[in-house]
């Protein structure tokens, strides 16, 4: 059953210049991808892609001076983009929760940990008093906290940082809801706390049959944690499918340069990495976004690319992608 489906999603920002004259950013351009219940999706990219701006907008979080001029943002079949922001506060927390970076600074100082998983339940009415006390600390122990009774009296400064960001999956996931969007939920861990929280989360994916959008720029944890991928450049969805068909067939140079990427693959592969920076956003060049940083691009490359199928769910937007698959 399908989740959320962003469909043809464009996000712009004004801004004025330096000659005083107002210009627009072309933040993401025609972003579409599903995320079905019980799947782990991985929206992967360089830093300025785009990719924690679209968690926002499904999250229907964007505020001025963000706009959407086109698109569609369907949760449970329903376009939040029409939904009046009463209605939306009331699926964000409760339906479609998300888990953000940086726990520490996530959390409230002034409150225990237990009072804000209580809160978060009173806020959406799933419970209260000692029923919420107990269904927090069940929380706590769902995702793998030990001693959670204690736990529960901690202040967020006594906290790990592997333990507080269990403690915001717990807050995601308190109200039961359906769908889980996880913006690069292990920064700052080192590697093995990162596979426990990961495998946590994975974990309550399956148990509760949830959907999850997990934002990340580690190959990695795509390779590991999610069934399907989308890989996103300069506000565009460049290609996308089965994890491993793109990982085994990459139809776009740019997945391919984010697989070369990675340690010891370079000579292994003898794939191009390629250097440069993301596009102007302001001035998008006309074609392909990636055209300046591709060592094969083509004067073709002056037109924008449709998305090429490469089998079943997987295609990628580029003039010769049968060839590079």
């Amino acid at each position: 059953m399908s989740l959320l489906d962003v469909e043809d999603l464009h996000v712009e920002f004004a801004a004025r210049g330096l000659d005083n004259r107002m210009r627009v950013a072309q933040a993401l351009n025609g972003v579409s991808f599903t995320v079905r219940a019980g799947e782990v999706v991985g929206l992967v990219g360089e830093t300025g892609a785009g990719k924690s701006l679209t968690a926002l907008a499904a999250m229907g979080l964007l505020r001025s001076p963000a706009r959407i001029p086109q698109g569609r943002i369907r949760f449970e079949g329903r376009n939040i983009l029409d939904m009046p922001e009463r209605e939306l506060q009331r699926i964000r927390g409760r339906r479609l929760t998300m888990i953000v970076q940086s726990p520490l600074t996530s959390l409230d100082p002034l409150k225990r940990v237990g009072d804000q998983l209580v809160r978060m339940q009173r806020v959406h009415g799933t419970a209260s008093g000692a029923a919420a006390r107990e269904r927090a600390e069940a929380t706590l122990a769902a995702v793998r906290i030990p001693d959670p009774s204690r736990r529960m009296q901690a202040w967020p400064h006594e906290l790990s940082g592997g333990m507080a960001q269990r403690v915001l999956i717990a807050m995601a996931l308190i109200n039961d809801p359906v769908m889980v969007i996880a913006d690069e939920p292990t920064t700052g861990l080192d590697v093995t706390v990162q596979a426990q929280v990961l495998d946590t989360l994975r974990d309550l994916v399956s148990a509760r049959d949830l959907g999850a959008l997990i934002i990340t720029h580690d190959l990695g944890v795509v390779a590991h944690y999610c069934q399907r991928v989308a890989v996103m450049f300069a506000g565009r969805i460049v290609e996308d499918g089965p994890v491993r068909e793109v990982f085994a067939r990459p139809g776009h140079p740019y997945t391919q340069a984010l697989i070369a990427s990675t340690p010891g693959r370079i000579a292994q592969l003898g794939w191009t990495i390629t250097g440069g920076t993301p596009p102007d956003l302001y001035n998008l060049p006309q074609g392909c976004l990636y055209r300046d940083r591709c060592p094969r691009a083509t004067p073709a490359c002056l037109i924008a690319p449709p998305r090429v199928s490469l089998g079943e769910a997987h295609g990628a937007a580029c003039h010769y992608a049968q060839e590079l698959a």
